[in-house]
């Protein structure tokens, strides 16, 4: 992910967060199937399931129903300080379809931007993937191995992202290394990524109210103290004009909160412990404006298959990290990836370590993927357990102009770099996607996993 975003916006003021478990609505978490091979036409069927991210959750008071957080305020009372509101207010269970628009059937997952639901209107999604046992979150190692799905974005317009990536996550959301945090897994917590995101209520078990900020965009959102920082694989990030796969790293294992200068926000961007700007490969940016969109080739305006493999310096699990590989499958058609057409740049069609040199370099862009570890630091996070994410979301910080119009908008759009979609640069503005493109919506479908090669 780009910008550090609020997810989140609901139009009534009776949405809470928080990290005790509540039981006033119950939750049962959406069931999902995918794959893990072993070879070619050698796939197993999974029984798994999905929980939505704790942000999403209404949070009330232990004792009863009234709000810890209303609007973008805490209630003192119950919130006087990090640790008492954690003890004081309880998630509760969450109606999927009817609230977030979230949907299941079989192996596939339909996430809808905006939802009416009968006391809410629900603005997009983040949702985990659960492991058999449907208790902990499902974790993944990836070193020498693909990971494939099905993806219909069709019905995702300019500034919207519908998006599945990996963080390194506990599996259990946090409970065994915070002990206030009573709702776990079962109720989607413990979220991190490299944006260092401050918008996330519960931290560490705690209750992010230091120093909080209500959003100037979002009437139900706002900023703490602390952030939220780990390893982040984004397998995809997309909408039908374009799409971008970057790893981002650390200079951290593990969710980690973090303050002051080591979230690196604002101007101290490239100061922070995470790499905020990753190493990407966007087709469009990398100087092929024919390969992905309507009609092109990969065509957006049907299903498709996304094949990204993870190869290592000695072919096999214990080796690093070396090649992020991506094809695609549509209509029976195996498809390769573009390769770069970009002055000074050799014509390279995966991520590798001297890809991301080469980039930042024609690019005038700043290294902090190459400072802060690189593809071996990204292997070493999936050998700690990756944690899969799919979330639909627009972006009130920067429109998502980095994904898929000009950014950043001070810069010659003729410079190499800076043209990374065709949308116009006033599109992606939150309250203009959200009326004008209210049923938006990405399926994702047929997850399968396994040694390279094996699926598909």
């Amino acid at each position: 992910m780009f910008p550090a975003v609020a997810l989140l916006a609901l139009s009534y003021v009776a949405i809470a967060y928080g990290q005790q478990a509540g039981s006033l609505t119950a939750e049962t978490h959406p069931r999902l199937s995918i794959q893990q091979c072993t070879g070619k036409n050698q796939c197993q069927t999974q029984q798994h399931s999905v929980v939505l991210d704790s942000n999403w959750r209404w949070l009330h008071s232990t004792s009863g129903s009234n709000n810890c957080y209303t609007g973008n305020t805490w209630d003192t009372s119950l919130c006087p300080d990090p640790v008492t509101c954690s003890k004081n207010c309880a998630l509760d269970g969450a109606d999927y379809a009817g609230t977030y628009g979230i949907t299941t059937s079989g192996n596939q997952l339909s996430l809808k931007f905006v939802t009416h639901g009968p006391y809410s209107t629900n603005i997009g999604s983040r949702v985990y993937l659960m492991d058999t046992s449907d208790q902990k979150y499902q974790i993944f190692n990836l070193k020498n191995q693909e990971f494939t799905f099905d993806v219909d974005m069709s019905k995702l317009p300019c500034g919207l992202n519908g998006a599945l990536y990996f963080v390194e996550m506990d599996a259990d959301g946090g409970v065994s290394r915070f002990p206030n945090n009573k709702a776990g897994a079962k109720y989607g917590t413990g979220y991190c990524d490299t944006q260092c995101p401050h918008d996330i209520k519960f931290i560490n078990g705690e209750a992010n109210i230091l120093g909080w900020a209500p959003s100037p965009s979002d009437p139900n959102a706002g900023t703490g103290q602390y952030g939220t920082c780990c390893n982040e694989m984004d397998v995809w990030e997309a909408n039908s004009m374009g799409a971008a796969v970057t790893p981002h790293v650390c200079s951290v294992q593990g969710q980690t909160r973090c303050s002051g200068n080591d979230c690196g926000d604002g101007d101290n961007r490239y100061g922070g412990i995470c790499d905020k700007d990753g190493c990407d490969f966007n087709s469009w940016r990398m100087g092929d404006q024919t390969f992905l969109g309507p009609g092109k080739t990969v065509n957006t305006n049907s299903k498709f298959t996304v094949v990204t493999q993870f190869l290592t310096n000695n072919n096999q699990t214990s080796g690093q990290l070396s090649e992020i590989r991506r094809l695609y499958v549509q209509n029976g058609k195996v498809i390769a990836n573009s390769k770069t057409n970009i002055p000074g740049m050799s014509a390279y069609d995966s991520i590798t370590d001297s890809f991301c040199n080469a980039q930042k370099q024609a690019f005038g862009d700043t290294n902090s993927f190459e400072k802060l570890g690189g593809l071996q630091q990204m292997g070493a996070s999936f050998d700690k357990g990756m944690v899969l994410v799919m979330s639909i979301w627009d972006d009130h910080e920067a429109q998502m102009l980095w994904l898929d119009s000009d950014y950043p908008l001070d810069k010659d759009p003729s410079q190499p770099g800076v043209s990374r979609g065709p949308c116009a640069t006033s599109s992606g503005q939150p309250t203009d996607v959200e009326s004008q493109s209210p049923d938006a919506t990405v399926i994702f479908s047929n997850i399968k996993y396994g040694p390279i090669g094996s699926t598909y």
